[in-house]
């Protein structure tokens, strides 16, 4: 008796057919799908699979709660509806009837999304220069399949525009860029240039517009000191309501038109002046540069420089002029050039590299300027003397000597004979010591002057924290005759480097 049941029910099952299958489908995202699969006379176990994986037992869907099995059981009614269909959606579907063995055809569900709203990039207003071409790139994002996308201007397609697309990571969506290139010839300010996306998904399209407003500036280039008209011209619907200026960031309060003229200094070189319109659907912002010719002004002053010797030396000297301006380093009384950048290296610096420096810049047809700095070596003492003084037996004589010293001489000392003396008075002997800006000089006086005098060694020695320096001096006879009396000193003009 079991056998004949199990046959029966066996035989039953086995007759059992599928009246509807499910069929390939093609669904936007968003939208609804019923999937058929009916099979009368059959009530055993249903399973729905997708990409090879039971969604449940039965009607038991509960792990997709976007997914229900409905229609009516005991027909054999196993639908499967799926409420708005996502990318995850796309795949394969099998109806199964587990206990009759049976598997319905396979069905490919293909889920397309439409692209996201498009996009030109720097808009919804692009500023233009006048007379400069225009590039415009538009890009739609996130579609399956690739959106195309093509450019409308008063309802004329645009043609020679540059597509790509890219493949997204989940590797079913891909975004689109197009990149449009109109000469300034084939541009009219306040225009709509339309940028449009489609697939299947939107046939009729997605589109954004881009109204063209520009900016202009005459006359350009212009020397500073002169007059500029910016206008700025714009097209709009609703028409423009307001006009507001400004220049660096800051409002011009006391223009409110679509003009403004202005005279031009250096500052429009670099803080540009903008235009915003506004009409009641909104505003846009647009700015422009002033292409003004101005001479050098100092953008980074050198400073003076104080190094020990045998180091490097740097000075530092940057300008801004336009057109571009050329820079010259020179040593005051040189006429060499020792360099044309901002930047003067004085590599292992010696004595005779301390002195006056000048960093000067020239805008040509324009104008001029320059800058001066000190650099100050660190060394020993340099003695500077002639070697002979002049001078009246029986008169007072002096001999001198000077100093350059940085840092200043610790020490200054004339030394004759036995005799050493670094100040102040001894016999008919006095040093005095006075000090300038060039440096220090020391005067060694005689009173009467005698014979022996003439015939003396006098040695002039100065000190400080890197060394000294020493120069020797001899005092002469006046005349040449030793026995010359005259009634009047002089001494003979000396030879002074800092005079």
């Amino acid at each position: 008796w079991v056998r004949c049941l199990y046959q029966s029910f066996w035989v039953r099952w086995v007759q059992a057919m599928f009246s509807q299958q499910p069929q390939d489908l093609v669904v936007v995202a968003g939208q609804p799908v019923t999937l058929p699969c009916s099979i009368p006379g059959y009530h055993g176990v249903v399973l729905w699979i997708k990409d090879g994986l039971a969604l449940g037992v039965g009607r038991d869907l509960s792990g997709y709660p976007r997914y229900t099995v409905i229609g009516d059981h005991s027909t054999g009614e196993h639908h499967l509806r799926i409420q708005r269909v996502e990318l995850m959606d796309d795949a394969v579907f099998e109806c199964q009837a587990i206990q009759a063995a049976m598997r319905s055809r396979s069905a490919r569900l293909s889920v397309l999304v439409p692209p996201e709203d498009p996009v030109i990039r720097g808009g919804p207003v692009v500023s233009l220069r006048a007379g400069d071409p225009l590039n415009l790139t538009c890009h739609a994002d996130n579609a399956k399949p690739a959106a195309s996308i093509i450019w409308i201007r008063n309802g004329e397609v645009l043609n020679g525009a540059m597509y790509s697309k890219t493949l997204l990571r989940d590797g079913r969506r891909e975004s689109t860029v197009s990149t449009l290139y109109l000469s300034a010839s084939n541009i009219e300010t306040g225009q709509q240039i339309i940028c449009r996306a489609s697939n299947k998904a939107v046939p009729n399209g997605k589109e954004t517009n881009l109204p063209l407003v520009n900016l202009s500036v005459e006359p350009q280039p212009i020397l500073e000191g002169n007059l500029v008209k910016f206008h700025c011209s714009a097209k709009a619907n609703p028409p423009v309501t307001l006009y507001r200026w400004a220049k660096g960031g800051n409002v011009i309060k006391e223009v409110s038109g679509d003009t403004y003229e202005v005279i031009v200094d250096h500052s429009f070189f670099t803080e540009p002046v903008s235009c915003e319109v506004t009409n009641p659907l909104g505003s846009t912002n647009i700015s422009r540069n002033v292409d003004v010719y101005f001479g050098p002004r100092m953008a980074a002053e050198p400073q003076s420089l104080q190094v020990d010797l045998g180091s490097d030396a740097v000075f530092n000297c940057a300008w801004t002029g336009n057109p571009s301006l050329t820079i010259v380093w020179m040593k005051r009384g040189s006429g060499v050039v020792l360099s044309n950048e901002n930047i003067l290296t004085l590599k292992a610096v010696r004595q005779e590299d301390a002195g006056k420096y000048v960093c000067r810049a020239v805008v040509p047809r324009v104008g001029a300027g320059e800058k001066e700095v000190s650099l100050t070596v660190n060394g020993p003492p340099t003695i500077s003397s002639t070697q002979t003084h002049q001078a009246l037996h029986g008169e007072k004589g002096e001999i001198k000597c000077f100093i350059r010293s940085t840092p200043p001489p610790d020490r200054i000392a004339w030394s004759w004979k036995e005799t050493v003396l670094e100040s102040g008075t001894s016999g008919r002997y006095t040093v005095e010591t006075v000090s300038t800006e060039e440096g220090v000089i020391s005067t060694l006086t005689m009173s009467n002057i005698v014979p022996a005098d003439f015939q003396t060694i006098y040695n002039c020695t100065a000190w400080n924290s890197f060394g000294s320096d020493t120069e020797i001096i001899r005092l002469k006879e006046q005349g040449g005759s030793q026995g010359s009396t005259g009634s009047t000193f002089s001494t003979s003009t000396l030879w002074w480097p800092w005079f």
